[in-house]
């Protein structure tokens, strides 16, 4: 009789994404979506399983894969596992590690200007005021903000993520600058209400600025001590991107100097660890990494995942290979 092959999920996913996986394999799961799994329980899972399907949040280093030398796949919802796998060291033992496509672009979008409507118009604020009893009343000083309609816009990095914002912007009668090393065709350009800017007169002109750039080498710490001195004291930040593109001490200095009003966050430098600065901010509004956070699409995420799983187990070459240099 022929072995199932034995995968381990590290958090729940979509039921309907585990129930299709185990018509033919056998799953076992973390079953507690507040519990991020440490290294050594990553380590116990790799060595009795064949694959892992692993989440945004699992750091899968070296060990972890070397925990198991018959290990045959880490199959990964992100879109780009760079952040939280060693690639070479799978890729050196030529297992599969799989990605998904970029499905997060318009979700990703919905937060980033939830947030900036948040952090703007201090609806947090409210909110906590409201729940504590205190009502100041209607026209009292007490939540003035920054307006958004009519005001500037400033996206670094116009690629998918950062053109759906612009096109919400538009709803709100926004002026939206851009900078991006690679300059979009004037029509894109025209079509979107776009204006590309130097990377520090898009800082020093917007009164929103918000990051949409990847994280790489070259764009670690893009925003730091000095962009943020360029920025009107009016003005808001917003980052739904990666947080090692901020420098998140320079954030949090700029922010107590008052040098910048307030910031919005989906993303930190050291998530789960967030600066306890950034806590006791009533100006900053932090969500803990939802961009993808909607049902349908978090579904369709996992549905990915199954096919690619299901791939490799069937001897096929999976459909979203990170390293397909492997089968060469």
């Amino acid at each position: 009789m022929t072995t199932r092959p034995r995968v381990f999920i590290t958090q729940p996913v979509a039921p309907r994404a585990i129930e299709r996986l185990r018509a033919a394999t056998d799953v076992e799961l973390n079953s507690d979506p507040m519990r991020v799994l440490s290294k050594a329980e990553l380590c116990e899972a790799a060595r009795r399983h064949d694959i892992l399907f692993c989440l945004v949040q699992d750091f899968v280093d070296r060990d972890v894969i070397a925990a198991n030398p018959q290990l045959r796949m880490l199959a990964t919802m992100t879109i780009t596992p760079k952040d939280n796998i060693d690639v070479a060291a799978a890729t050196a033992r030529r297992i599969p590690i799989t990605v998904i496509p970029a499905l997060v672009t318009e979700a990703t979008a919905d937060v980033a200007f939830a947030l900036l409507l948040a952090v703007g118009r201090r609806i947090v604020e409210g909110d906590r005021m409201v729940r504590a009893g205190t009502f100041p009343g209607a026209q009292s000083m007490v939540l003035e903000g920054g307006a958004v309609s009519g005001k500037t816009l400033g996206l670094v990095g116009a690629g998918k993520v950062g053109r759906a914002v612009a096109k919400r912007a538009r709803g709100f009668d926004m002026r939206v600058l851009y900078h991006d090393p690679r300059r979009l065709p004037e029509a894109e350009e025209r079509e979107l209400g776009l204006a590309w800017m130097p990377f520090e007169r898009l800082f020093a002109e917007a009164d929103f600025v918000s990051v949409h750039a990847p994280l790489s080498e070259q764009t670690r710490h893009l925003v730091s001590a000095r962009e943020f001195g360029l920025m009107k004291p009016t003005a808001y930040f917003l980052n739904t991107s990666r947080g090692p593109i901020v420098d998140e001490k320079a954030l949090v200095q700029a922010l107590q100097a008052k040098r910048i009003a307030g910031a919005g966050l989906d993303v930190f430098e050291n998530e789960p660890r967030i600066a306890p600065e950034l806590l006791a901010m009533p100006n900053v509004v932090m969500v803990p990494h939802i961009g993808s956070a909607v049902s349908e699409l978090r579904e369709q995420m996992a549905q990915v995942v199954v096919d690619n799983i299901l791939a490799v187990i069937e001897g096929r070459r999976p459909p979203n290979c990170w390293n397909p240099e492997i089968y060469g």
